[in-house]
């Protein structure tokens, strides 16, 4: 895989009208093999594996577990430019909750491929629901789109915001009120 991205990056270079022996570029190819094994590393992993479980001593209908403002970065599989944001993450828990840095490293997970803000933040709350079977899953995230900011339509700062709720999250307007007044601040 790494002399085969190298040489398609020395092609793309030579192709948009670059000199790929210039001394500032010369080792780009390697680079981005490099950056691509980073930021594609779920690529063809089906299901987040790096957590643990833990008993849910207090169960209670009324409790959800948040987790707001997680960064995340990930590349739009329509133009492989980057997309950026955070993403808040909520359940109710049944009879296990998971550690809460796995949260964050699902979200890492769910990104480290080719793919859409839709499909991150369907994603994040499947396996969320694989993992746990809690009560209720409720994601929202929020991005920036270098597809929107660097061409195309060039408008800056613009943000896309992306819900998705199950269980308890779409049956009661009070749990579902109240995680977004806690990810609204």
């Amino acid at each position: 895989m790494k002399d085969n991205i190298e040489k398609i990056i020395t092609q793309l270079l030579e192709s948009i009208g670059e000199d790929p022996s210039r001394p500032g570029i010369v080792e780009t190819p390697k680079r981005i093999e490099k950056m691509y094994q980073e930021i594609f590393s779920s690529i063809n992993q089906e299901n987040f594996t790096d957590f643990k479980l833990f008993d849910n001593d207090a169960v209670n209908e009324n409790q959800d577990i948040i987790v707001t403002d997680i960064p995340f970065y990930s590349m739009c599989e329509h133009h492989m430019l980057p997309f950026f944001g955070v993403a808040h993450v909520a359940y109710i828990p049944n009879d296990k909750i998971i550690g809460l840095s796995k949260i964050p490293r699902l979200v890492d997970f769910v990104t480290k491929k080719l793919t859409l803000q839709e499909k991150v933040t369907r994603d994040i709350a499947l396996q969320l629901n694989k993992i746990l079977h809690p009560k209720g899953v409720a994601v929202q995230t929020e991005a920036r789109h270098m597809c929107i900011e660097m061409r195309g339509i060039k408008k800056t700062n613009s943000t896309t915001k992306v819900k998705y709720y199950d269980g308890i999250y779409q049956e009661n307007n009070h749990m579902l009120d109240n995680f977004i007044s806690t990810i609204n601040g």
